[in-house]
């Protein structure tokens, strides 16, 4: 019966060396990488289409507001029923003409103290807020991608370590049950290494719920399924200090500057609604015909005139818009105040998470190499009688948790890295290198900013960007 002990201890400490060296770190490099994530994030994702599609029509409102400044040309086409009852002594007569109209009409702003010319100016900058806004979506996108791939990274290895536990315990139970038979352990021994199998097992149950989890979470932020994972990725370049961190993040965050433009944008706005209190200038002009429906007289007819308006009095609904409009970019300077220092927090926060990541994966790897150290003793003592069949299968439980622990802190150290990047306004396509078509917010802006009417060469190219962007 020993003699049978000692074969099965023999195999279990043979299968623990094929686990311990099937879970340490090294893996093949498999189909998906980091960089795959970013790029199908970047290609697939809704939101960046949504939020393209709101820049576009942010580029609209610039031709919107240069349209005012141009002269608006109408064809209007009237049918008309007059009635009228006279008296003249003692003769009552009543009239009624059907006219039919038909003609031009023309209005030119001629000069309304800067008020339109402010407007498009505003719209401008609102077209460069947007941008920036679309950037620091861009940036969430990309940051969700390199989330979702760590996860499932982790996960993967989490499966693989859990399933080298019930491994562990199934051997664990049977050396157990076998040492039972000789009388050297007591049934109590047997019954906690029952136990603990099933624990093993409930964890990697847990464990490949939480892999299924992370790649429908992959699939949402990627748009594809996961192939296996390539391994950790490489770090960014990062800075050097908190400080060159937050001094980066100043100059670039999209969301500082879609702050700063915004509040220019507003200025105008104010500076609009001061020229409303003046004075405005237009042109007017028409021609057209006059037809009678009761006879065949007509009447051709035109007309120019220069109409000056000035506002006195409008119930105070001018002087409320102009501080409406103040107290708004108030808002928006108290918000970029926020935003910056918003921005400098987290900077600061993700530099710190970053350094504390770094020494915990030091901490972990120092971890792995003390328990595979405290392995390799153990299991040479157990050769020599001087050990159990549990002391060694509890040191490898040791290691293999040690193991895990130093995935988790590697990718968390991965994790923080790309979130100190996003922290900084560099998490881009553009700034990561990804072999994408990177989106051009000029493009559109370019072809609308002229207002072009729908006859023209630049309507014409519109239509087939639209076309190509499946918009009708």
């Amino acid at each position: 019966m020993r003699g049978t002990a000692g074969g099965k201890l023999a195999r279990a400490l043979a299968l623990t060396a094929g686990i311990a060296l099937s879970a340490l770190p090294g893996r093949p490099v498999w189909a998906d990488n980091l960089t795959d994530a970013f790029i199908g994030a970047y290609n697939t994702s809704g939101l960046l289409e949504q939020n393209r599609a709101l820049l576009r029509a942010a580029d609209e409102d610039v031709a919107i507001a240069l349209s005012a400044l141009r002269p608006i040309i109408n064809w209007t086409v009237q049918i008309s029923e007059d009635y009228t009852r006279q008296r003249v002594g003692a003769v009552v007569s009543t009239n009624r003409p059907t006219n039919f109209f038909s003609g031009l009409t023309l209005s030119q702003l001629i000069y309304d103290g800067g008020a339109s010319v402010l407007g498009k100016q505003s719209a401008q900058e609102t077209v460069l807020s947007t941008r920036q806004t679309l950037i620091d979506i861009e940036q969430q996108i990309l940051f969700r991608a390199a989330t979702a791939y760590l996860s499932v990274l982790l996960q993967e290895e989490t499966v693989q370590i859990r399933q080298n536990n019930v491994d562990l315990s199934s051997e664990e139970l049977r050396a157990s049950r076998d040492r039972f038979e000789v009388g050297e352990v007591t049934r109590t021994d047997v019954a906690l290494s029952e136990a603990q199998l099933a624990s093993s097992r409930a964890d990697l149950a847990v464990a490949r719920g939480d892999l299924s989890t992370a790649q429908a979470e992959y699939v949402n932020a990627v748009g594809k399924q996961p192939g296996r994972t390539s391994g950790q990725p490489s770090l960014p370049n990062l800075p050097r200090s908190a400080s060159e961190a937050q001094n980066l993040a100043q100059r670039n965050h999209p969301a500082i500057l879609s702050a700063q433009h915004q509040v220019r944008a507003l200025d105008l706005i104010v500076q609009q609604q001061r020229a409303n209190l003046g004075p405005n200038v237009s042109l007017n002009a028409d021609a057209g015909v006059t037809e009678s429906f009761d006879n065949d007289d007509y009447v051709n007819t035109a007309g120019v005139s220069l109409n000056f308006n000035q506002p006195i009095y409008s119930g105070g609904g001018l002087a409320a818009a102009v501080r409406r409009a103040m107290a708004t970019r108030d808002a928006s300077r108290a918000n970029l105040l926020n935003v910056q220092k918003d921005i400098t927090q987290g900077v600061t926060d993700a530099y710190a998470g970053f350094q504390a990541a770094t020494a915990s994966l030091t901490a972990s790897t120092e971890r792995v190499r003390a328990s595979q150290v405290a392995f390799d003793g153990i299991r040479e003592e157990a050769t020599l009688g001087a050990r159990t069949t549990l002391d060694v299968l509890a040191a490898q439980q040791d290691l293999l948790d040690a193991q895990l622990a130093e995935v988790a802190s590697r990718t968390e150290r991965s994790l923080a890295a790309y979130q100190l990047l996003q922290a900084q306004g560099l998490l881009t396509a553009e700034r990561l290198g990804l072999a994408v078509q990177i989106y051009d917010p000029t493009l559109y802006y370019n072809l609308v900013k002229k207002a072009p009417s729908r006859v023209s060469k630049q309507s014409r190219d519109l239509d087939r960007v639209l076309k190509a962007l499946r918009r009708d």
